[in-house]
């Protein structure tokens, strides 16, 4: 992935920038999640948290794109948004799964996606407590850990799986349809992680189908959604008609899981609508 805008270090991939620039910012989360009995919670909504470590980990994210890039823009979910001059746009979770980390779980991660002519073009997703690093974009190949993240397995409908999450604010319709409709109609099984970007590593390392999203927003799947596409992973998002701050409603899988799951779409989005 050719480096057009580092001023700092010009000679580095923009790969490795964004890989130590992840890195850095998972040390300082954990730094809060080793010490959780000091660390403050607020609410932004039910079951909706925010803490001083999503803060700090969004100002070094920000600070440290804004030195490396710019020229770019940066949009965070913890209001972090930097405008920028480049067209290209790096949109941040400080720490994706907040409630898990909050609990005490492993489920979370740092996510860093660059939004480029309004797609998805490449992404990093660090998660500290699993030392898993990820990345992989359209002119950068999925890569775990520096190794190749492995050919998906074909869709096979006897051992099915697929993630699924829904934003607290969700009716309660939408909920029990989903699951009605993954368990009655298309007989699989489904796994709730509380965080869309390991829900997502989970279909990058096969070991769900897909991931089903009732209320995500872009900066749980900006990262994830490039890597995946890079292994052949389609998503219903049309991005033509999505802006950034818009909560999402999509399938993303094979092209066969994802078909299976437009009728499911289809009907919450006239719920939606």
């Amino acid at each position: 992935m050719a480096d057009r805008h580092a001023c700092a270090s010009p000679v580095r991939p923009v790969e490795v920038i964004i890989e130590d620039i992840a890195r850095e910012a998972g040390t300082l989360a954990l730094t809060h999640f080793r010490s959780l009995a000091g660390l403050p919670v607020e609410k932004k909504g039910h079951l909706d948290l925010v803490t001083e470590a999503d803060r700090q980990v969004e100002a070094l994210l920000i600070a440290r794109l804004n030195q490396a890039f710019p020229d770019d823009g940066v949009f965070g979910e913890e209001g972090g948004e930097v405008p920028g001059t480049s067209g290209r746009i790096w949109v941040i979770d400080p720490i994706d799964g907040t409630f898990n980390f909050v609990r005490g779980s492993q489920n979370w991660a740092i996510s860093i996606g660059l939004y480029e002519n309004r797609r998805p073009v490449f992404g990093v997703i660090h998660a500290p407590v699993r030392d898993l690093t990820i990345m992989g974009g359209t002119t950068v190949p999925a890569r775990l850990n520096g190794r190749p993240i492995k050919p998906l397995p074909a869709f096979d409908m006897s051992r099915a799986s697929t993630g699924f999450s829904f934003h607290p604010t969700v009716s309660t319709a939408d909920r029990l349809e989903a699951i009605r409709f993954i368990s009655d109609d298309l007989g699989i099984s489904f796994r709730l992680c509380g965080a869309a970007t390991i829900s997502l590593i989970e279909v990058m390392l096969g070991e769900t189908d897909g991931y089903l999203s009732i209320g995500d927003s872009t900066w749980d799947v900006m990262a994830a959604l490039p890597i995946l596409a890079r292994l052949g992973v389609s998503s219903t998002i049309d991005w033509d008609r999505t802006e950034l701050p818009q909560k999402l409603r999509f399938a993303c899988g094979s092209e066969e899981f994802v078909d299976r799951l437009r009728p499911l779409l289809q009907t919450l989005s006239v719920a939606a609508s």
